[in-house]
């Protein structure tokens, strides 16, 4: 840096350079240019690092340059290899003529071979590869969008990668479909995937499964993409059972502790009873369409023939009431839904960043995808839509009750993806599909910062997760603080931020399909402002009630953590103003009522004025009104004892007719049956040995005695 030169120069210099990269990466055509666009963005980089090396006159700025060269090395080689093997196999560079959906699979599925294969031998690679493939799958899906953006409304990009399966007259190819819907979903898994990546770099730094814990992450993310952007319900089907498998992986991640590994095999069972619904919905849906002689389960396929599904009975039932009802089912075991949802709770086992997976951007928005998806055919069973809304309402208000007497922090919001799940299914169910997306996007958004936030708080006391052990956290950390607070604001529906605009469009949609869920969805926006405002009086205002060991180890965050944070409270305060719906196709839904609107403001300024009322300006009041509650407190602060019923009626009676098949049915009627034919062959082997006498006059004897008796036989006649 030459002398008198400001700093600010070269910051501007850095800026512009940037800016050129990014417009070079968002508008043209040519993925040369597109390459180097992205090499002069991190050359932009590796400028700013230098500078303010220069100006604070350390190196830690030039050896951050070394590190990024590095990669940019590696990274250059990669893309002239994929840039050389594209022109080779289609004879263009141009952008618009190369599919590129295969690669935001791809780039994380290459993370995971990367983590399994070397990540223990180079966990320093491992913080750079792990977030950075997914960011790049979300690079690669904004230039998709754009892509998609350029066609015609109601466009779609398809990328052929092979043909799957053919057999017979049936056929799967494994062909990837970007949509308007599948589309946003991909740009929500890749964007806040990445955020949650970055951060749990910092949060799982140190762990001895730090590469191992990245695989899983990975891996999680690709089954996620793999669902969203599948073109039939087979292939849609292989990424429902990966993020299963991968929640189990995850959520047993500190497999050392028993209960974490039972929350893992809690999740994987109880998911194993809703896809057993949903592969009999796949297998009744095929079935039909077969008899009439198209063998197929492409999405496209499916709402070409709805008029073969609209007269099909099965059982005297309409086959799109058995069908939405039995895919439902599935649904409500990935999306945590009545009476499936006693997973999702127990998830929090888990690694904190794995929670903000699970509840914002991947598993537990494949059933509401999934619906969405099939909505045309869902159109055609008004009964399975409206057992989807009150499934949903219930769910909502359900959890929204039991989320206001936890006093674990992440124990809270895992309700609170429950209940705000089921607002989404309530959108669903009653014909409001893009304000439920909407709400899916939003809810992305401000949960994923919940979950992270909460994890920086846990982070920060050394493992504390309990709200009553808190308390006076604000000044201490702030960021975590304020960030935090813009997501409560969000989920409890204070405008303008994200969840006001989500929220309100379901709940006016319900009012005009079924006024009654319309009050549920009410009731469950003033309980979600109470509870989580009860969550941030208790963990950041009032007096301190920190242990002794958790007050000298509070701190704030690394960078490394915050800044995911920083990022998201943008999209929780801005989120409620993109159009999605419009973006859908679903422009009716736009806006709620003014009067209803201003009904839910005031119920979400009420929730959060009376949490901070009882836990901050008279922190007494709780404990009392909980004692005159008496017994129904408890039954909440219980859960209302539905594991325990679960346990009762179904796990114990098919332990004990387990554990009678074991002792009785096993030993002795299968054992005794297959060993008394033994011991039958066995005793009479010695009567027949003595037949085989091996001498020749015997056997001549025998021959001339059977003869004799056949003889006999028909002489006798």
């Amino acid at each position: 840096m030459p002398p008198g030169a400001p700093l600010t120069w070269y910051l501007g210099l850095s800026a512009v350079v940037f800016a050129i990269g990014t417009v070079g990466v968002l508008v043209r055509r040519n993925i040369i240019v597109i390459f180097m666009a992205i090499e002069l963005m991190l050359n932009a980089v590796n400028l700013t690092f230098v500078a303010f090396a220069r100006s604070l006159g350390s190196m830690d700025g030039q050896v951050i340059v070394f590190f990024v060269m590095t990669v940019a090395a590696a990274e250059a080689a990669v893309g002239l290899a994929i840039i050389l093997a594209l022109f080779r196999n289609r004879e263009t560079t141009n952008a618009d003529e190369l599919v590129t959906l295969r690669w935001i699979v791809l780039l994380p599925a290459a993370g995971v071979f990367f983590h399994v294969f070397l990540g223990r031998r180079a966990i320093a690679a491992v913080k750079v590869v792990g977030p950075g493939l997914v960011g790049a799958a979300f690079a690669v899906a904004v230039v998709a969008a754009f892509r998609l953006r350029a066609l015609p409304e109601g466009g779609i990009l398809r990328d052929h990668v092979y043909t799957w399966i053919a057999a017979g007259p049936f056929r799967a190819d494994a062909v990837l479909r970007l949509d308007a819907l599948s589309a946003v979903m991909a740009l929500v898994v890749t964007g806040v995937g990445f955020l949650i990546h970055v951060y749990s770099v910092g949060y799982m730094s140190g762990d001895r499964g730090f590469a191992r814990y990245f695989a899983y992450l990975n891996l999680f993310t690709t089954a996620m993409l793999i669902l969203v952007l599948a073109d039939n319900l087979v292939l849609l089907f292989v990424g429902w059972e990966g993020v299963g498998l991968c929640s189990y992986l995850l959520i047993g991640f500190w497999y050392e502790k028993p209960e974490n590994a039972a929350a893992g095999k809690k999740a994987f069972l109880v998911n194993r009873i809703g896809d057993a619904g949903f592969l009999l919905g796949l297998f009744v849906l095929v079935w039909t369409l077969g008899r009439h002689g198209f063998w197929t389960l492409d999405v496209a396929e499916i709402e070409r023939h709805l008029d073969v599904l609209r007269t099909a009975t099965i059982g005297g039932w309409p086959v799109p009431v058995v069908v939405g009802l039995l895919l439902f089912m599935g649904a409500t075991g990935k999306s945590a839904q009545l009476p499936l949802y006693v997973w999702l709770p127990d998830a929090m086992a888990g690694p904190t960043p794995v929670s903000a997976l699970i509840h914002a951007a991947t598993m537990v928005t494949a059933g509401v995808y999934m619906i969405a998806r099939l909505h045309a055919l869902y159109a055609l069973a008004p009964a399975a839509l409206t057992v989807v809304a009150v499934v949903g309402a219930a769910t909502a208000l359900f959890a929204a009750v039991i989320a206001t007497a936890q006093t674990d922090i992440k124990r809270v919001l895992a309700y609170s993806t429950v209940s705000q799940l089921g607002y989404m299914f309530l959108g669903l169910g009653v014909g409001a599909t893009g304000a439920a997306v909407f709400h899916l996007v939003t809810h992305a958004f401000f949960k994923a910062l919940l979950f992270l936030g909460a994890g920086s708080v846990i982070h920060g006391l050394g493992g504390e997760q309990d709200m009553q052990r808190m308390g006076g956290l604000r000044e201490r950390m702030p960021v975590t603080f304020w960030t935090m607070a813009a997501a409560g604001l969000a989920i409890a529906g204070v405008p303008p931020l994200a969840g006001f605009f989500s929220k309100d469009e379901i709940v006016s949609s319900a009012f005009r399909e079924m006024p009654v869920l319309g009050v549920v969805g009410l009731v469950a926006a003033a309980l979600t402002a109470y509870y989580t405002g009860r969550l941030l009086c208790l963990t950041f205002l009032g007096r301190s009630r920190l242990s002794h060991e958790a007050e000298h180890h509070v701190h704030e965050s690394p960078p490394v953590m915050t800044l995911p944070l920083a990022i998201l409270a943008v999209g929780a305060v801005a989120g409620g103003f993109l159009p999605v719906p419009a973006l859908l196709g679903h422009r009716g839904e736009a806006g709620a009522p003014l009067a209803l609107m201003a009904l839910a403001t005031g119920l979400a300024v009420g929730g959060l004025w009376l949490a901070y009322q009882l836990h901050v300006v008279h922190p007494a009041v709780p404990a009392q009104v909980a004692a005159r509650l008496g017994g129904f407190y408890q039954l909440v602060r219980d859960k209302f004892r539905v594991d325990e019923l679960y346990d009762a009626v179904v796990i114990r009676p098919l332990f004990a007719a387990a554990d009678v098949a074991a002792r009785g049915i096993d030993p002795k009627l299968i054992d005794g049956t297959v060993n008394g034919t033994g011991m039958l062959v066995a005793a009479t082997s010695g009567v027949w040995r003595r037949l085989q006498t091996g001498n020749v006059q015997h056997y001549a004897l025998f021959f001339l005695l059977g003869a004799l008796a056949l003889l006999g036989y028909y002489v006798g006649r």
